[in-house]
């Protein structure tokens, strides 16, 4: 029914339009950012727990595959301690401009993983993406701390959406994230034990507009939005998910703009070297799936 895909349509604009607002919550809280991510996957942890077992899904792995979940859980909560402090070093419009960068790491760390070889447009993306990064630092090196911070970010995001990419083929999507959750709190209890000043009261004593906006972020923003992602697959194609999911800085740069113009607008050069990232960033997504769907052979209707 035309109306029944429309919905799903608008469904996953609403879901990039999260991934965009998580940069406006990692502005809005306060706590330091290694807290900030251990609430985030204790949360959605928690709330990923209630959804297993509301469904009745079987989430018994081998203790092999355990380990597995467990590093690439250490992954994520380092991409998202590197997201939310490089935003609290620079701002929202630097970090997610430097997150695009994921697709230049993707064109050398995807040979490796599914050994294959290196594609000449993915060279030639990702001088342009060099380019436009150079771009943003030359117009904006006070910012050098939150661009070397997005940066580690996006490389780390890459990697999991590459080890995530093997998963997927096993494995159901909830039970890989519930184990990566729960590992990066596990992770995360032992690094604020040791290098930092441990769970003191203070650590819990969060003011109600923190524990309000930790909430949202763990729960719309994390569990919500992963389980619409998985639903949306369902009733559009990879194609269009992977696309419009490309828009996600385009959509938190446009809102930390609108909501906190005295700190994101930012010079001339940079939007012209960010432009310069993102216009290559959908150009590579077109590109991988236009082929994909070339070479996809056809099924009789």
């Amino acid at each position: 029914m035309p109306n029944a895909r429309t919905k799903d349509y608008f469904h996953l604009h609403f879901l990039v339009f999260i991934a965009g607002f998580t940069a406006i919550l990692g502005e809005l809280i306060s706590i330091g950012s290694t807290a900030l991510v251990w609430y985030r996957m204790l949360i959605a942890g928690i709330l990923m727990w209630m959804y297993i077992k509301l469904v009745k899904l079987k989430i018994q792995v081998s203790f092999k595959t355990k380990l597995k979940f467990f590093g690439a859980g250490i992954i994520i909560a380092l991409h998202w301690i590197t997201f939310f402090e490089a935003i609290k070093q620079s701002n929202i419009s630097i970090t997610l401009a430097m997150f695009s960068t994921g697709a230049f790491f993707a064109s050398f760390i995807e040979p490796l993983f599914y050994k294959r070889r290196i594609i000449w447009y993915e060279i030639l993306f990702g001088m342009i993406v060099i380019f436009g990064v150079f771009l943003i630092t030359q117009s904006e090196i006070k910012y050098l701390n939150g661009i070397i911070l997005g940066i580690s970010s996006a490389l780390f995001s890459t990697l999991f959406a590459v080890i995530n990419g093997r998963f997927i083929e096993q494995y159901r999507a909830t039970v890989i994230s519930f184990y990566e959750f729960v590992s990066g709190v596990v992770f995360l209890s032992l690094f604020i034990l040791v290098f930092q000043d441990g769970f003191s009261s203070e650590f819990f004593s969060l003011n109600t507009s923190d524990w309000l906006y930790l909430v949202i972020l763990a729960s719309i923003c994390t569990a919500y939005a992963f389980i619409g992602s998985v639903k949306v697959m369902r009733h559009i194609s990879a194609y269009t998910v992977i696309l419009t999911y490309n828009l996600e800085p385009l959509y938190g740069i446009s809102l930390a703009v609108l909501l906190f113009p005295e700190t994101e607008i930012m010079s001339t050069q940079f939007y012209y070297g960010a432009f310069l990232v993102l216009v290559t960033v959908l150009a590579d997504g077109i590109l991988k799936n236009y082929k994909r769907f070339k070479i996809k052979p056809k099924v009789a209707s």
